[in-house]
Protein backbone atom coordinates (compact mmCIF):
# COMPACT_ATOMS: atom_id res chain seq x y z
CA UNK A 1 0.00 0.00 0.00
CA UNK A 2 0.82 3.62 -0.63
CA UNK A 3 -0.15 6.41 1.40
CA UNK A 4 -2.67 8.88 -0.29
CA UNK A 5 -1.73 12.13 -1.42
CA UNK A 6 -2.27 15.11 0.57
CA UNK A 7 -4.62 17.65 0.01
CA UNK A 8 -8.38 18.08 -1.42
CA UNK A 9 -10.57 14.98 -1.56
CA UNK A 10 -14.00 15.88 -2.86
CA UNK A 11 -17.16 13.88 -1.56
CA UNK A 12 -18.61 13.30 -4.91
CA UNK A 13 -22.49 14.53 -5.84
CA UNK A 14 -24.23 12.41 -8.83
CA UNK A 15 -26.14 14.12 -10.97
CA UNK A 16 -29.19 12.55 -12.43
CA UNK A 17 -31.36 12.18 -15.54
CA UNK A 18 -34.73 13.50 -15.82
CA UNK A 19 -36.03 10.27 -15.26
CA UNK A 20 -33.94 9.59 -11.77
CA UNK A 21 -31.00 7.15 -13.90
CA UNK A 22 -27.35 8.13 -13.44
CA UNK A 23 -26.20 10.98 -15.87
CA UNK A 24 -22.80 9.54 -16.02
CA UNK A 25 -21.94 12.35 -18.86
CA UNK A 26 -23.03 14.62 -16.01
CA UNK A 27 -20.80 12.28 -13.18
CA UNK A 28 -17.40 13.32 -16.19
CA UNK A 29 -18.31 16.87 -15.82
CA UNK A 30 -18.36 17.08 -12.15
CA UNK A 31 -14.92 14.83 -12.10
CA UNK A 32 -13.78 17.73 -14.37
CA UNK A 33 -14.72 20.29 -12.29
CA UNK A 34 -12.50 18.84 -8.91
CA UNK A 35 -9.89 17.77 -10.89
CA UNK A 36 -10.04 21.41 -12.50
CA UNK A 37 -10.00 22.61 -9.22
CA UNK A 38 -6.89 20.90 -7.90
CA UNK A 39 -8.17 17.75 -6.17
CA UNK A 40 -5.58 15.36 -5.62
CA UNK A 41 -8.10 12.48 -5.47
CA UNK A 42 -11.76 11.70 -5.31
CA UNK A 43 -14.42 10.53 -2.28
CA UNK A 44 -16.68 8.81 -4.95
CA UNK A 45 -19.93 6.42 -3.42
CA UNK A 46 -20.15 8.57 -0.59
CA UNK A 47 -23.51 10.16 1.46
CA UNK A 48 -23.07 13.21 -0.83
CA UNK A 49 -23.45 10.94 -4.11
CA UNK A 50 -26.91 10.08 -2.60
CA UNK A 51 -25.07 6.37 -1.63
CA UNK A 52 -27.81 4.66 0.47
CA UNK A 53 -30.19 5.72 -2.48
CA UNK A 54 -28.52 4.07 -4.70
CA UNK A 55 -28.90 0.46 -5.64
CA UNK A 56 -25.65 -2.10 -5.27
CA UNK A 57 -25.65 -1.89 -9.48
CA UNK A 58 -25.74 1.70 -9.55
CA UNK A 59 -22.72 2.29 -6.87
CA UNK A 60 -20.54 0.00 -8.93
CA UNK A 61 -21.46 1.87 -12.33
CA UNK A 62 -21.08 5.23 -10.72
CA UNK A 63 -17.40 4.18 -9.22
CA UNK A 64 -16.29 2.52 -12.05
CA UNK A 65 -17.12 5.67 -13.81
CA UNK A 66 -15.22 7.81 -11.80
CA UNK A 67 -12.33 5.28 -11.67
CA UNK A 68 -12.21 5.03 -15.56
CA UNK A 69 -12.25 8.55 -15.67
CA UNK A 70 -9.51 9.48 -13.06
CA UNK A 71 -6.95 7.03 -14.30
CA UNK A 72 -3.81 8.52 -14.51
CA UNK A 73 -4.77 12.08 -13.08
CA UNK A 74 -5.96 11.41 -9.06
CA UNK A 75 -6.70 8.38 -7.06
CA UNK A 76 -10.10 7.22 -5.96
CA UNK A 77 -11.68 5.76 -2.76
CA UNK A 78 -15.20 4.41 -2.53
CA UNK A 79 -18.09 3.63 -0.01
CA UNK A 80 -18.00 -0.75 0.31
CA UNK A 81 -19.97 -1.21 3.41
CA UNK A 82 -23.66 -1.17 3.37
CA UNK A 83 -24.87 -4.34 4.11
CA UNK A 84 -26.12 -5.83 7.76
CA UNK A 85 -23.57 -8.55 8.07
CA UNK A 86 -19.66 -8.58 8.23
CA UNK A 87 -19.98 -11.31 4.97
CA UNK A 88 -21.77 -9.21 3.11
CA UNK A 89 -19.72 -6.08 3.42
CA UNK A 90 -16.77 -8.35 2.30
CA UNK A 91 -18.26 -9.33 -0.35
CA UNK A 92 -19.02 -6.31 -2.24
CA UNK A 93 -16.06 -4.58 -1.02
CA UNK A 94 -14.05 -7.32 -3.42
CA UNK A 95 -16.68 -5.74 -5.80
CA UNK A 96 -15.77 -2.16 -5.28
CA UNK A 97 -11.76 -2.81 -4.98
CA UNK A 98 -11.97 -4.41 -8.10
CA UNK A 99 -13.28 -1.58 -10.08
CA UNK A 100 -9.63 0.03 -9.55
CA UNK A 101 -10.16 2.14 -6.78
CA UNK A 102 -7.30 2.95 -4.33
CA UNK A 103 -9.09 1.89 -0.87
CA UNK A 104 -12.84 0.77 -0.08
CA UNK A 105 -14.05 2.77 2.82
CA UNK A 106 -16.44 1.69 5.49
CA UNK A 107 -19.15 3.38 7.27
CA UNK A 108 -18.84 2.84 10.94
CA UNK A 109 -21.99 3.69 11.77
CA UNK A 110 -22.97 0.56 9.52
CA UNK A 111 -20.89 -2.07 11.94
CA UNK A 112 -22.08 -0.81 14.66
CA UNK A 113 -25.40 -0.29 16.32
CA UNK A 114 -25.94 2.38 18.78
CA UNK A 115 -24.66 1.91 22.29
CA UNK A 116 -22.22 -0.88 21.24
CA UNK A 117 -18.70 -0.74 22.16
CA UNK A 118 -15.36 -0.28 20.43
CA UNK A 119 -14.70 -3.77 21.56
CA UNK A 120 -17.68 -4.57 19.00
CA UNK A 121 -16.54 -2.13 16.30
CA UNK A 122 -12.69 -3.87 16.68
CA UNK A 123 -14.61 -7.28 16.35
CA UNK A 124 -16.31 -6.38 13.28
CA UNK A 125 -13.34 -4.50 11.91
CA UNK A 126 -11.41 -7.75 12.10
CA UNK A 127 -13.48 -10.31 10.51
CA UNK A 128 -13.59 -7.75 7.47
CA UNK A 129 -10.20 -7.74 7.19
CA UNK A 130 -9.37 -11.31 7.19
CA UNK A 131 -12.09 -11.87 4.80
CA UNK A 132 -10.56 -9.32 1.79
CA UNK A 133 -7.15 -9.88 2.14
CA UNK A 134 -4.87 -7.16 1.88
CA UNK A 135 -7.15 -4.66 0.40
CA UNK A 136 -6.90 -1.37 1.35
CA UNK A 137 -9.20 0.43 3.53
CA UNK A 138 -10.64 3.42 5.08
CA UNK A 139 -13.39 4.62 7.45
CA UNK A 140 -15.83 6.95 7.45
CA UNK A 141 -17.64 8.75 10.61
CA UNK A 142 -20.76 9.29 8.60
CA UNK A 143 -23.79 10.78 10.17
CA UNK A 144 -25.92 8.40 8.58
CA UNK A 145 -27.57 6.23 9.81
CA UNK A 146 -26.04 7.39 13.03
CA UNK A 147 -22.63 9.39 13.88
CA UNK A 148 -20.52 6.96 14.88
CA UNK A 149 -17.08 8.83 16.42
CA UNK A 150 -14.37 6.71 16.21
CA UNK A 151 -11.84 7.10 19.51
CA UNK A 152 -8.09 8.35 19.90
CA UNK A 153 -7.48 5.07 20.90
CA UNK A 154 -9.54 3.19 17.85
CA UNK A 155 -7.34 6.00 15.16
CA UNK A 156 -4.42 4.07 16.92
CA UNK A 157 -5.58 0.47 16.37
CA UNK A 158 -6.64 1.28 13.02
CA UNK A 159 -3.39 2.59 12.05
CA UNK A 160 -1.24 -0.25 13.38
CA UNK A 161 -3.42 -2.84 11.38
CA UNK A 162 -1.43 -1.08 8.71
CA UNK A 163 -4.16 -1.79 5.96
CA UNK A 164 -6.09 1.70 6.96
CA UNK A 165 -5.22 4.90 4.21
CA UNK A 166 -8.24 7.53 4.31
CA UNK A 167 -10.11 8.82 7.44
CA UNK A 168 -13.14 10.96 6.97
CA UNK A 169 -13.23 13.42 9.92
CA UNK A 170 -17.08 14.55 10.98
CA UNK A 171 -16.33 15.45 14.33
CA UNK A 172 -15.73 19.16 14.17
CA UNK A 173 -13.71 19.50 16.62
CA UNK A 174 -10.07 20.59 16.48
CA UNK A 175 -9.18 19.85 19.40
CA UNK A 176 -11.26 16.15 18.93
CA UNK A 177 -9.52 16.42 15.85
CA UNK A 178 -5.83 16.98 17.55
CA UNK A 179 -5.83 13.83 19.83
CA UNK A 180 -6.83 11.53 16.78
CA UNK A 181 -4.05 13.13 15.02
CA UNK A 182 -1.06 12.55 17.91
CA UNK A 183 -2.32 8.50 17.68
CA UNK A 184 -2.16 8.47 13.67
CA UNK A 185 1.41 10.38 13.29
CA UNK A 186 3.96 8.70 11.32
CA UNK A 187 1.49 6.11 9.77
CA UNK A 188 0.17 5.85 6.43
CA UNK A 189 -3.52 6.52 8.11
CA UNK A 190 -4.36 10.19 6.81
CA UNK A 191 -7.22 11.96 8.28
CA UNK A 192 -8.98 14.30 5.91
CA UNK A 193 -11.43 16.89 7.49
CA UNK A 194 -15.09 17.43 6.64
CA UNK A 195 -15.33 20.45 8.56
CA UNK A 196 -14.50 23.48 6.99
CA UNK A 197 -14.62 25.80 9.94
CA UNK A 198 -11.59 23.46 11.96
CA UNK A 199 -10.07 22.63 8.39
CA UNK A 200 -7.32 25.35 8.51
CA UNK A 201 -5.95 24.11 12.47
CA UNK A 202 -6.60 20.99 11.85
CA UNK A 203 -4.51 21.08 8.71
CA UNK A 204 -1.94 22.74 10.94
CA UNK A 205 -1.97 19.62 13.21
CA UNK A 206 -1.17 17.52 10.85
CA UNK A 207 -4.42 16.68 8.77
CA UNK A 208 -3.15 15.47 5.71
CA UNK A 209 -6.30 16.99 3.76
CA UNK A 210 -10.23 18.14 3.90
CA UNK A 211 -13.16 16.97 1.96
CA UNK A 212 -15.55 19.92 2.46
CA UNK A 213 -19.54 19.41 1.33
CA UNK A 214 -18.78 23.07 0.32
CA UNK A 215 -16.50 21.61 -2.04
CA UNK A 216 -19.25 20.90 -4.43
CA UNK A 217 -20.53 24.73 -4.52
CA UNK A 218 -16.85 26.28 -5.20
CA UNK A 219 -13.93 23.23 -4.92
CA UNK A 220 -11.72 26.29 -7.04
CA UNK A 221 -11.98 28.25 -3.52
CA UNK A 222 -10.62 25.23 -1.69
CA UNK A 223 -8.21 24.21 -4.04
CA UNK A 224 -6.79 27.98 -3.59
CA UNK A 225 -7.04 27.88 0.32
CA UNK A 226 -5.33 24.98 0.31
CA UNK A 227 -2.84 26.41 -2.01
CA UNK A 228 -2.47 29.40 -0.07
CA UNK A 229 -1.36 26.67 3.16
CA UNK A 230 1.00 25.02 1.59
CA UNK A 231 2.74 28.43 0.19
CA UNK A 232 2.71 30.14 3.82
CA UNK A 233 0.37 32.76 2.63
CA UNK A 234 -1.05 33.49 5.71
CA UNK A 235 -2.36 36.92 5.53
CA UNK A 236 -4.47 36.04 2.22
CA UNK A 237 -4.88 32.07 3.81
CA UNK A 238 -6.60 33.67 6.93
CA UNK A 239 -8.56 36.09 5.14
CA UNK A 240 -10.04 33.38 3.04
CA UNK A 241 -10.41 30.75 5.89
CA UNK A 242 -12.66 33.64 7.70
CA UNK A 243 -15.37 33.86 4.00
CA UNK A 244 -15.31 29.57 4.21
CA UNK A 245 -16.07 29.45 7.62
CA UNK A 246 -18.96 31.75 7.38
CA UNK A 247 -20.18 30.00 3.43
CA UNK A 248 -20.46 26.93 5.38
CA UNK A 249 -23.00 27.56 7.35
CA UNK A 250 -25.59 27.82 4.36
CA UNK A 251 -24.54 24.86 1.94
CA UNK A 252 -25.74 22.07 4.44
CA UNK A 253 -29.46 23.27 3.91
CA UNK A 254 -31.19 21.37 1.30
CA UNK A 255 -28.07 19.84 0.59
CA UNK A 256 -26.85 17.76 -1.53
CA UNK A 257 -29.94 19.25 -4.10
CA UNK A 258 -28.98 22.99 -3.06
CA UNK A 259 -25.11 21.95 -4.78
CA UNK A 260 -26.94 20.87 -7.94
CA UNK A 261 -29.13 23.97 -7.93
CA UNK A 262 -26.14 25.69 -7.56
CA UNK A 263 -23.87 24.17 -10.00
CA UNK A 264 -26.17 24.18 -12.55
CA UNK A 265 -26.94 28.20 -11.81
CA UNK A 266 -23.02 28.61 -12.01
CA UNK A 267 -23.70 27.56 -15.56
CA UNK A 268 -22.88 23.48 -15.50
CA UNK A 269 -24.95 21.48 -17.76
CA UNK A 270 -26.72 18.56 -14.96
CA UNK A 271 -29.77 18.43 -13.65
CA UNK A 272 -30.68 19.35 -10.39
CA UNK A 273 -32.43 16.07 -9.43
CA UNK A 274 -32.17 14.29 -6.24
CA UNK A 275 -33.84 11.21 -5.02
CA UNK A 276 -33.60 12.73 -1.53
CA UNK A 277 -36.70 13.88 -0.60
CA UNK A 278 -36.42 17.89 -0.11
CA UNK A 279 -39.25 20.61 0.63
CA UNK A 280 -38.85 23.49 -1.85
CA UNK A 281 -37.22 26.44 -1.55
CA UNK A 282 -39.15 29.82 -0.04
CA UNK A 283 -38.37 32.43 -1.28
CA UNK A 284 -35.81 33.75 1.59
CA UNK A 285 -33.54 30.34 0.90
CA UNK A 286 -33.22 31.17 -2.56
CA UNK A 287 -32.19 35.06 -1.58
CA UNK A 288 -29.73 33.56 0.48
CA UNK A 289 -28.12 30.96 -2.44
CA UNK A 290 -28.16 33.80 -4.63
CA UNK A 291 -26.09 36.18 -1.80
CA UNK A 292 -23.82 32.72 -1.76
CA UNK A 293 -22.67 32.89 -5.68
CA UNK A 294 -22.27 36.71 -5.22
CA UNK A 295 -19.66 36.26 -2.50
CA UNK A 296 -18.05 33.39 -4.63
CA UNK A 297 -17.96 35.42 -7.45
CA UNK A 298 -16.50 38.32 -5.35
CA UNK A 299 -13.75 35.70 -3.59
CA UNK A 300 -12.49 34.34 -7.32
CA UNK A 301 -12.30 37.60 -8.45
CA UNK A 302 -10.25 38.90 -5.51
CA UNK A 303 -8.03 35.79 -5.33
CA UNK A 304 -7.72 35.90 -9.02
CA UNK A 305 -9.20 31.97 -9.05
CA UNK A 306 -9.58 30.36 -12.62
CA UNK A 307 -13.03 29.25 -12.88
CA UNK A 308 -14.26 25.76 -14.39
CA UNK A 309 -17.13 27.51 -15.36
Amino acid sequence: MKKLPNGLWPVMITPLKDNNNLDLDGVRKVTDMYLHSGASGMFANCLSSEMFQLTSEERLELTKTVVDHCTGKVPVVATGSFADTNEGNAEFIKKIYDLGVEAVILISSVLVEPGESDDILQKNIEEIMNMTGDIPLGLYECPVPYKRIISPKMMKWLSETDRFLYFKDTTCDAGAIKLKLNEIEGSDFQLYNADTPSALESLRDGAKGISPISGNFYPELYGHFLKLFNEGRNEELESLNASLSIMDKVTDDFYPWSAKVFLANRGMDINTNTRIPMRKMAVKDKNILKALMDIFHKLAAEHEIDLFI
